[in-house]
């Protein structure tokens, strides 16, 4: 597995996170050539403008650690990124309205920030940590059928979580691979065995603050 790096988000969303910090993160995804970067919205456009002159993707999220927003508000959040530059968009599904089995509101939130997308990916954010894997099922079908482009594990803000399981990569693929869906693991990837068991349980991308380590490893 010689080319992890063209798997990897290299992300920096941690809330104090200063100018330097994001700075090594740009620079460290031109260093390893990672397939993107993510950060917070308010970063966006200093990545974009820091990363113009490679293939680096600028991924952001919405709705970001909750889930809870309204709808319209991720839309718009949504939509401003977009405009300062991201490639992707990674949402916070609503992990409230799914326990509560409010299947349409979940379909319809997801729909809205799709919506605001234009053509940008959208990434859908289950929080597996939180969940059964029952609900983990449901919420994959539910984003199928809202037109999703990719399920994701987790945030990487549930305390005391364990973040992507290489089990719950493994069934979000099952369900949303045949429908041309695909899967990023996100959260707690520490290390490169991790990285590969992620991919080899059916991931197609992978979130992960350390990926600098991760590739020289």
């Amino acid at each position: 597995m010689n080319e992890l790096s063209k798997y990897i988000e290299h992300t920096l969303l941690k809330q104090d996170a200063k100018k330097e910090e994001l700075q090594k993160l740009y620079e460290e995804a031109k260093k390893y050539n990672f397939l993107g970067v993510c950060v917070n919205p308010i970063n966006v456009a200093d990545a974009k403008n820091y990363l113009k002159d490679t293939n680096i993707k600028i991924v952001t999220v919405v709705g970001f650690p909750l889930g809870a927003n309204k709808s319209e508000v991720k839309a718009f959040e949504t939509q401003l990124a977009v405009q300062d530059g991201a490639d992707e968009i990674d949402m916070v599904i609503n992990v409230s309205k799914l326990k509560d089995k409010e299947y349409e509101f979940v379909k319809k939130d997801i729909e809205t920030v799709k919506n605001a997308c234009a053509d940008k990916p959208l990434k859908v954010i289950l929080e597996t940590d939180l969940l059964e894997k029952e609900e983990i099922k449901k919420a994959c079908e539910i984003c199928v059928e809202a037109g999703a482009d990719f399920v994701k594990t987790s945030t990487g803000f549930v305390k005391n979580g364990a973040g992507a399981k290489a089990e719950d990569v493994k069934l979000m693929a099952e369900i949303v691979k045949p429908h041309g869906l695909r899967v990023k693991a996100s959260a707690g990837i520490r290390d490169r065995q991790k990285a590969i068991d992620m991919i080899e349980a059916g991931a197609d991308r992978l979130g992960t603050s350390s990926g600098a380590a991760i590739v020289s490893q």
